[in-house]
């Protein structure tokens, strides 16, 4: 058996985060049939279908699982600021022998510890 609930993960953040958006109102719209459904157990006295909230109840820990899989993809996909960095890098090398680039490395390396504490 399958462990995880996304079974084709989204390639990108933005593509993701439209998913987690998605996910996030049906979260909501199950939440607030419980409660509906609650509502009216309080007033009419009578409870709640056990079958209906045992389905509602799965439902809802079923997206709630699938969202926190999708959020933690989502960390290990790429920024566009890492992308753009990266393409950055591509173009910068391209333009540099290799003695010019161990010398942009070795500069970017003495800028980085120096923000070291």
């Amino acid at each position: 058996m399958d462990n995880h609930i996304i079974h084709e993960p989204p390639a990108t953040r933005i593509a993701a985060q439209v998913h987690i958006a998605a996910l996030d109102d049906k979260i909501a719209s199950i939440r607030t049939q419980i409660a509906a459904a609650d509502l009216q157990r309080q007033t009419s006295r009578k409870p709640v279908d056990p079958n209906w909230f045992h389905r509602a109840k799965t439902a809802l820990r079923y997206l709630q699982r699938e969202r926190a899989e999708l959020v933690q993809h989502m960390a290990s996909l790429p920024r566009d600021k890492d992308a753009l960095k990266d393409q950055i890098i591509a173009v910068l090398r391209e333009r540099h022998d290799e003695t010019s680039w161990a010398g942009v490395m070795d500069e970017a390396h003495r800028r980085l510890d120096r923000k070291v504490p």
